[in-house]
Parts: C-alpha cells; structure tokens; sequence
C-alpha cells in the first residue's frame, strides 16, 4: 500500500487524522494534513481506505 496526500487540496478538516491516528497528523500552523508514512503496515489498511473515503478534499490516494 501506498498513499498520497495531496497539501494543496487540504482543506484541514481533521478527518484523516481520526480515522488514521497513526498515519497522518496536522501541522500546528494551518492544520494542514501530514503523512506521518507514506507506506503503513497491513494493520493500518482499513483506517487508511477509511480516511480517504472521508476526505472533503478528496486529497488522498491509496495504492494497494
């Protein structure tokens, strides 16, 4: 799996980070998501396919 964020479409809504907690976080400034790996464990899968079907923005691209 990878994954891609897109900080220009970031709308920092905060959704990828409840639904991902250990794969994306936000910046402090603007609260603009961050990758925190662009490559997760198996573990993490369903959070992260959550998290983009969560996405306002549409700002996030999982690979599997």
């Amino acid at each position: 799996m990878k994954i891609t964020l897109d900080q220009d479409k970031c709308v920092a809504s905060g959704q990828c980070v409840m639904a991902a907690p250990d794969v994306f976080d936000q910046r402090d400034e603007d609260g603009i998501a961050v990758l925190l790996t662009s490559t997760p464990g198996d573990t993490d899968a369903d959070d992260v396919h959550h998290a983009a079907a969560v996405c306002p923005a549409v700002a996030i691209r999982v690979q599997d």
